[in-house]
């Protein structure tokens, strides 16, 4: 469960290492794997001035905000079968403006139930899906 001033790993070669959640975009105290939230990059890689002239490469500095849809949490869910799914730690994908991942790469697992959430985009990039 992700809420307000939580802290997260960001997974993808957006630029950015760790961001802050600062608003669940429901209409709810907090988030769960597939949802969208608002967040605060905290700590971000820094720009090089050969990768800065790059169009390729984004520019995702400390103090950005940006929309982010959570991969994995701390809190454990419940599988339809009864199983229940925990991962080490809270991370994100930062989007875009069309809803598309920031980055070209997801770097970790992510979970499945994106798949179900119609996040298809970065379940399709992610190296392994739990």
């Amino acid at each position: 469960m992700i809420q307000l001033k939580s802290r997260l790993n960001v997974i993808d070669n957006s630029g950015a290492l760790i961001a802050e959640c600062i608003k669940v975009l429901r209409n709810a105290r907090a988030a769960s794997i597939g949802d969208e939230i608002v967040v605060a990059v905290k700590k971000a890689r820094p720009i090089s001035e050969k990768t800065s002239s790059s169009l390729s490469a984004a520019k995702i500095r400390k103090g950005d905000v940006r929309r982010a849809v959570i991969v994995r949490t701390r809190k454990e869910i419940r599988r339809p079968d009864g199983r229940y799914v925990r991962f080490d730690d809270n991370a994100c994908v930062l989007l875009n403006n069309q809803q598309q991942p920031l980055g070209s790469r997801i770097l970790g697992l992510v979970a499945a139930e994106l798949r179900f959430k119609n996040w298809v985009k970065i379940v399709s990039l992610a190296p392994r899906v739990v």
